[in-house]
C-alpha cells in the first residue's frame, strides 16, 4: 500500500456544534464519533467562514473566503483550485457522493477534480409541504375558501383565525405517510451504501473520499431506527404536523416555541443516523485494511438555529449557533493533543489536510496549514472571519446578491459583527454573554475594538485587490449559459459600478 494518506471528508449540513458529544451535549447523538474523539484531534473553536452553504463551502474546499471572486460567484470558480483537484493531480483516487444538496453540484463548480461525482440531485423526493392542493380539487368547496381567504386576509383579526383554521384543515386532510415517502433527501445510509462500492474499486491507490449527509437538515424526516436510538417515537404524521407548524410564518415566536422541543428531537435524531452510518463506513475500511492509512475530517458547513434569536433554520446570518461547528480530525499514527481553544477558521482547513496527508498545497490556497501546530499542541493568534451577504436565501435573484455584506470578526473571547446595511455593528464578550444577547456599550473594552475593527479593515482591503479576472469571466460564462437572465442583470451592474464584489 501506497505510504500516502488517504482522505476521508465528511461534513454534515446544518450541523451546530453543541448537538454533538464529544462537544458536550448530553444527548447520545454522536456515540461513535465520542469514542474516535479519543484518538483525534477534536477542535473546540472551529468557525465557517460563511454561511449558508453557498457562502461556507469555498473555504472548506478550496479554501478561499466566499466573496473574495465577487458576490457574483456562487460556488467554486471554474477550474478552481480545491481538495479534489490537488489529491488527483497527485494520483490519488476522488469521489463524492452527497445527499442532494443543490449547491453541491457541477452547476457550481463542485465536480472539478472528482473522478466519481454523485450528487443525487435525480433523486426521487417528496414535494416541499402536505397541504392540501385545491388545483385538483376546482370545486364549489375551493372556490368558497378562495372567496374566504380573499375577505380574511384584508381583515387583521380575521386573517389570523383564517389561516389557523385553514391550516388545521390542510394537516387533517394530508396523506398519511413513511418516513421514507416524506424525507426530502437520500439518508446517510444511502450515501455510505454507494461510498462503499466505490471504496471497492479503488485497489490499492490513496484516495480523496468526500461524503455530504443531510439527514439533519429541515424538513426533519428522520430514519425510525434513529428515533428509536434516542428513546423517542413519534408517527410519520406526527412528524409532518410537527414540521409543517415549525415552518409557519404567520404565528408568533411564542406559539413556535411550542413545538421547539420537538423539532430538536427530529434534528436530532438525523445527526444519530448521520453518526451510525459514518461508524458502519469505518468498520468497513478497518476490515479491508483501509482504516490505519487514513484520515478522518468530520465537519459540518453551518449550524442551525432554533429560535436562540427568534429565527429558524439557517439564513445567511453570522449568529455562533450557525458558524460555531464541530471539527473532528483523526490522523494515523499522529499522538492526540490538546487543540488550542482560538478560533480555527474552516479556511484553514484544505492547507491543513493536504500537509498532513503529505500532499503539495496549492499556491492561491488562501488559508494556510496548522498542521504542524496541530500535532505538537502548539496555538496560533490569528482571529476567525465569516461573511456573507445578508438575506440572500436565492442566490439566483441578482438584486439579493446586490444586498449588503455581514461580516463578523471572531477571537476566542470577543466577536465583533458588522452591518453595512445600517452602518451599525455589534461587539460581544462571549465569555460573559456566549448567548449574544447583550452587545457591549461603545465605551466598553475599546482597545479590543479596535484590534478587530483593523483585522476587519484589513480583510476588506484584501477583498478590494485586483481579482483573479480570467476564473471570474470564466465562471459568469458559466452562469451565463445556465441562468442568462440573472447573469445578464448581474453584467449591467458590474459595468455601471465598476466593481463585482
Amino acid at each position: 500500500m501506497s505510504e500516502r494518506k488517504s482522505l476521508l471528508l465528511v461534513t454534515v449540513d446544518c450541523l451546530r456544534a453543541d448537538h454533538c458529544g464529544f462537544m458536550g451535549y448530553p444527548r447520545p447523538t454522536t456515540p461513535f464519533l465520542d469514542a474516535l474523539a479519543a484518538e483525534s484531534f477534536v477542535f473546540p473553536t472551529a468557525m465557517v467562514a460563511g454561511v449558508p452553504t453557498y457562502y461556507s463551502f469555498p473555504a472548506i474546499l478550496a479554501s478561499r473566503y466566499p466573496l473574495a471572486l465577487g458576490r457574483e460567484v456562487v460556488g467554486l470558480a471554474v477550474r478552481e483550485s480545491n481538495l479534489a483537484s490537488t489529491f488527483h493531480d497527485d494520483g490519488y483516487a476522488t469521489a463524492f457522493f452527497g445527499a442532494a444538496n443543490p449547491y453541491l453540484s457541477p452547476q457550481f463548480g463542485y465536480d472539478f477534480g472528482f473522478d466519481t461525482f454523485c450528487d443525487f440531485l435525480d433523486h426521487d423526493v417528496a414535494p416541499a409541504s402536505n397541504a392540501v392542493d385545491e388545483s385538483a380539487h376546482a370545486t364549489v368547496t375551493g372556490n368558497l375558501n378562495r372567496a374566504l381567504a380573499g375577505v380574511a386576509h384584508k381583515i387583521p383579526l380575521l386573517r389570523a383565525v383564517y389561516d389557523e383554521v385553514y391550516f388545521q384543515y390542510c394537516q387533517r386532510w394530508a396523506s398519511a405517510q413513511s418516513f421514507d415517502q416524506l424525507r426530502r433527501f437520500p439518508a446517510a445510509d444511502v450515501i455510505v451504501d454507494h461510498a462503499q462500492s466505490w471504496l471497492a474499486s479503488v485497489a490499492e491507490r490513496p484516495f480523496f473520499l468526500w461524503l455530504h449527509f443531510m439527514d439533519p437538515h429541515a424538513p426533519y424526516y428522520p430514519t425510525e431506527k434513529a428515533l428509536e436510538m434516542l428513546g423517542e417515537s413519534l408517527t410519520p404524521d406526527r412528524t409532518s404536523y410537527l414540521n409543517e407548524s415549525w415552518n409557519r410564518s404567520d404565528i408568533a415566536i411564542r406559539r413556535l416555541r411550542r413545538y421547539r422541543r420537538d423539532a430538536i428531537t427530529l434534528y436530532d435524531a438525523g445527526i444519530r443516523w448521520a453518526d451510525t452510518q459514518l461508524s458502519r463506513l469505518a468498520e468497513t475500511l478497518r476490515r479491508t485494511g483501509l482504516w490505519e492509512n487514513c484520515i478522518l475530517a468530520f465537519t459540518a458547513d453551518h449550524g442551525e438555529e432554533f429560535l436562540d434569536h427568534n429565527g429558524r433554520y439557517h439564513p445567511p446570518s453570522l449568529s455562533e449557533e450557525l458558524i460555531h461547528v464541530p471539527l473532528m480530525v483523526r490522523v494515523p499514527e499522529a499522538t492526540k493533543r490538546e487543540v488550542s481553544k482560538e478560533p480555527f477558521s474552516l479556511l484553514h482547513l484544505a492547507p491543513t489536510l493536504l500537509d498532513a496527508a503529505g500532499s503539495p498545497i496549492p499556491a492561491d490556497f488562501q488559508g494556510v496549514s496548522h498542521w504542524v501546530k496541530i500535532k505538537t499542541g502548539g496555538s496560533w493568534s490569528e482571529s476567525a472571519i465569516a461573511e456573507c451577504i445578508a438575506g440572500c436565501t436565492n442566490p439566483f435573484r441578482a438584486d439579493r446578491l446586490r444586498a449588503s455584506r455581514l461580516l463578523a470578526i471572531r477571537e476566542a473571547k470577543y466577536k465583533l459583527v458588522l452591518k453595512f446595511d445600517t452602518y451599525s455593528e455589534d461587539f460581544f464578550d462571549l465569555e460573559a454573554d456566549p448567548m449574544e444577547r447583550s452587545p457591549l456599550p461603545d465605551h466598553i473594552a475599546k482597545p479590543e475594538r479596535r484590534r478587530l475593527l483593523e483585522a476587519a479593515v484589513a480583510h476588506l482591503k484584501q477583498s478590494s485587490h485586483p481579482r483573479d479576472s480570467e476564473s471570474f469571466l470564466r465562471t459568469r460564462l458559466r452562469e451565463f449559459a445556465l441562468h442568462p437572465s440573472n447573469a445578464a442583470t448581474s453584467a449591467r451592474t458590474h459595468a455601471a459600478t465598476g466593481r463585482v464584489g
